[in-house]
């Protein structure tokens, strides 16, 4: 197994599930997905049967939920940097995620033929999840989330005296008393 290779679960149309091991990125060849099984076998899958390939952290393999997802949108609106998408499959399944806010993105529509993007909850089994553009029924911007921008510390006006010094130099007129 490559070093490069990393652990997915490939969830079908069919709703069946296919785990192994694929690479980050480049693993499309000829519409369809060169996946490393788990008996070391290399495996072809067209991507026209792929759902969504899940990258986890380790596999479950139970019939019910093997991907351990928790949440397949976001509670509320996310703080980390990147592009805040909703797709809706063809199946009429709705996903949310972050897809990255560089060139990367870019990179995965040209070279694998789909949006790779990091699932609601960091903390379930799935890390990354790649969406084929041919499962891909709609897919909306919600917003646009960037770090911000540090506020520049306002500089002090600048007069001959400081405000202080100005109230003190004000003479007193002549009728009033000091307590």
């Amino acid at each position: 197994m490559s070093a490069g290779r990393k652990k997915v679960l490939i969830r079908r149309f069919s709703r069946d599930t296919i785990a192994g091991y694929l690479p980050a990125a480049g693993f499309v060849q000829d519409d369809a997905l060169e996946l490393l099984d788990l008996s070391g076998r290399v495996m072809p899958i067209p991507l026209s049967e792929v759902k969504m390939v899940l990258y986890v952290r380790d596999f479950n393999l139970t019939e019910k939920d093997p991907e351990r997802t928790l949440r397949k949108t976001f509670l509320s609106k996310p703080r980390t940097e990147g592009l805040f998408i909703r797709l809706k499959l063809r199946d009429e399944d709705v996903l949310e995620g972050l897809a990255p806010l560089d060139i990367s993105l870019m990179d995965s529509a040209a070279e694998d033929k789909g949006v790779q993007f990091t699932p609601p909850d960091v903390r379930s089994n799935v890390q990354r999840i790649f969406v084929p553009r041919r499962a891909i029924e709609n897919m909306d911007l919600l917003a646009v989330i960037t770090t911000p921008s540090k506020k520049k510390p306002v500089a002090p006006a600048t007069s001959d005296k400081s405000l202080q010094e100005q109230l003190f130099a004000t003479e007193l007129p002549p009728n009033s008393r000091p307590n």
